[in-house]
């Protein structure tokens, strides 16, 4: 399908629906009705007077057909080409910077779409019909907004003059059906032997945090590891957009930040999140990305009582997780000594996971870290299991697993309590 021609007939067919007479009286059927005849009439058109246009009709598919039907309906009452990226399932990242470069994610690549935006008027108008759905605006004014559709897609959009080649738009979406285990397994993520480690973990309320960079799967992750908590606790998630899915836990308070607006000045920190969470007899607290003073809270939290808590933060590897700890912490307590924050982080984690998306796109778990405990000024990490590569690895397929390491596990005193007490013996660990 030729593109230009594409785009072309979309404007084209856009303004003689738009031209209608009474246009706003009908109903979506009769829009449609009206765009397939006018489709009709273009073909006659073109028939007697462009040889070329109409050979491009002629070789259209039903699919192609279908396409530019739904692109011009888009076009003329919904979210032009965006409202036919947001209902492609397959679609998991989106990104526009512009409104003639449109990038998106399907099965973990990267990919520029040929379609793009009539003009940089089109794209503003489609976005803040799109931001003004989602109950918030967007102008030169007010450039930068966060927020999430009803299926949970994380969306942030930059205006102008913030963003300096046009509105920018970035959607993160999330599969109606929630990780599990079982999935991770079928990805090769990870090993049923992992599995039944992490199953330990989190069922002897282990506290957690998941490490990765950006796309590495860390929400997923985190979703999957849910499916470990037993149904009869009370667990607090904090979000802020909610993208958690967690399905098997009936006491679930689900809870997420609001930011001050025109409307609102009143804004809701994952910091007051958190605060107001230790009021509600949590069994459990999820926090689904720290990211700023709040790790302070979460820490403490962790350390008075509330075992089994699980969150995730932006790191490259378990060391780096603890750095960033330590700086977040200090952006809300510059006055607190480095050694005591780092006493707080080892007393309060149990364990770091590190994720990372790799060069052929595939992501995985790197590393699976108890944190021991602090001494000598540092904090002690004790890897358990890492990731190898083996010898079907190539520079554009990776291949391999988690490998247990030599390392018996220091601190089991929560397994022991949960009646799990494989570790204690532990000989010849690993290959």
């Amino acid at each position: 399908m030729d593109n230009n021609y594409f785009m072309s007939e979309v404007a084209v067919l856009k303004q003689v629906i738009q031209d209608a007479s009474r246009i706003r009286e009908y109903t979506d059927e009769e829009i449609e009705e009206l765009i397939a005849q006018k489709i009709k009439e273009r073909i006659l058109w073109a028939k007697e007077n462009d040889s070329q246009l109409y050979q491009y009709y002629l070789n259209l598919s039903f699919k192609d057909k279908n396409s530019l039907k739904f692109t011009v309906l888009e076009s003329v009452e919904g979210l032009g080409i965006l409202g036919k990226i947001i209902t492609d399932p397959d679609i998991t990242e989106v990104m526009i910077n512009g409104y003639d470069t449109i990038f998106v994610e399907k099965a973990g690549k990267l990919m520029k779409l040929q379609e793009h935006f009539q003009d940089n008027d089109d794209l503003v108008r489609i976005v803040q019909k799109f931001v003004n759905a989602m109950d918030r605006t967007i102008d030169a004014s007010n450039p930068i907004v966060d927020a999430r559709l009803e299926d949970g897609s994380r969306v942030n959009v930059v205006f102008p003059p913030v963003a300096l080649d046009g509105a920018t738009v970035t959607i993160r979406r999330f599969s109606k059906n929630p990780m599990t285990i079982e999935k991770l397994l079928e990805y090769k993520s990870i090993t049923p032997e992992v599995a039944d480690f992490l199953q330990k973990v989190v069922s002897s309320r282990h506290n957690v945090f998941v490490a990765g960079g950006t796309g590495s799967g860390k929400t997923t992750f985190l979703n999957a590891l849910s499916n470990f908590i037993q149904p009869w606790e009370r667990v607090i998630t904090i979000e802020d957009s909610a993208e958690l899915q967690i399905k098997n836990i009936p006491n679930l308070v689900r809870m997420e930040t609001k930011k001050a607006n025109s409307k609102e000045a009143t804004e809701i920190t994952i910091r007051d999140l958190i605060k107001a969470s230790l009021r509600m007899r949590p069994d459990r607290i999820i926090v689904g990305e720290v990211r700023g003073e709040e790790a302070l809270d979460m820490l403490q939290a962790m350390n008075t009582g509330h075992d089994g808590s699980l969150s995730t933060g932006h790191a490259n590897s378990p060391e780096g997780m603890l750095s960033r700890l330590e700086t977040m912490v200090l952006t809300g307590s510059a006055d607190l000594p480095l050694e005591a924050i780092r006493m707080q982080i080892a007393s309060a984690v149990d364990y770091i996971i590190h994720l990372s998306r790799l060069r052929d796109f595939s992501r995985k778990c790197m590393e699976i870290t108890e944190v021991v405990g602090y001494e000598n000024g540092k904090i002690i990490l004790n890897p358990i299991y890492k990731f190898e590569e083996d010898s079907n690895t190539t520079l554009k397929k990776v291949s391999g697993s988690l490998k247990r390491t030599k390392n018996k596990i220091i601190n089991q005193d929560k397994f022991v309590l949960a009646g799990i007490y494989d570790y204690l013996e532990e000989e010849n660990v690993g290959e």
